[in-house]
């Protein structure tokens, strides 16, 4: 088992993903952010929208994850961002190394 975590938000266009992945790469807060092109399908204020986004998938750690859900509220562009994060039960020892490494001194 490993302190890192993987957390997921959406936005609606490619500059703010752009935008926010690399504000928070900056901040040392993630050490990758993959930005992939979904659909998404979901219940907001009494209906049912289908929108295209796009989902950053941020490596991170446990540690971090306070500031990065902070970090990604006051900067998302949406009202109400979707904010998961998800433990990593296995990695790699070069990649966990790596990754650890790029992160923000805890």
């Amino acid at each position: 088992m490993t302190e890192c975590i993987q957390v997921i938000t959406t936005v609606a266009v490619q500059e703010d993903a752009d935008k926010l992945a690399r504000l928070v790469l900056t901040k040392r807060l993630a050490a990758c952010i993959q930005i992939t092109p979904c659909r998404s399908s979901y219940h907001w204020q009494g209906t049912i929208e289908q929108d295209n986004e796009l989902k950053l998938v941020m490596k991170s750690s446990v540690k971090l994850y306070p500031q990065l859900e902070k970090f990604i509220l006051d900067h998302h562009p949406y009202d109400t961002p979707e904010i998961l994060a998800t433990p990593v039960q296995f990695c790699n020892s070069g990649y966990l190394d790596w990754l650890v490494g790029e992160l923000k001194a805890e």
